[in-house]
């Protein structure tokens, strides 16, 4: 018995090999089941936005539509004045100022 456990205690295959093949092969199994966790615990937290599922269950899609349809009926899109902001070099208080003063004269 003493000289087989000096033997396997010279052997490299035993001293290294034995340790790294039981490191991997434990941690694929411990990293599983942390993985495991991790998506369990993103199940748990992730509750779906009410538009979002909207969009993404088919049956209420058609009213999602006909709702969409309702807001752009009411929108006014002949009463629209596009007005340009003022540019990087430009003074913003002082384009304001001459904003102003060309719309009131023509309110």
């Amino acid at each position: 018995i003493m000289f087989s456990w000096k033997a396997l205690q010279k052997n490299k295959t035993v001293r290294y090999g034995v340790p790294m093949m039981l490191l991997i092969v434990g941690g694929s199994f411990g990293l599983r089941e942390f993985t495991q966790i991790r998506y369990d615990v993103q199940k748990i937290k992730r509750k779906m936005d009410p538009s979002l599922e909207a969009h993404v269950n088919t049956k209420r899609q058609a009213g999602l539509l006909q709702e969409e349809y309702q807001k752009l009926q009411e929108v006014k899109l002949d009463e629209w004045r596009n007005i340009r902001g003022p540019r990087p070099w430009e003074d913003s208080k002082d384009y304001q100022e001459q904003q102003r003063s060309r719309q009131s004269p023509e309110a």
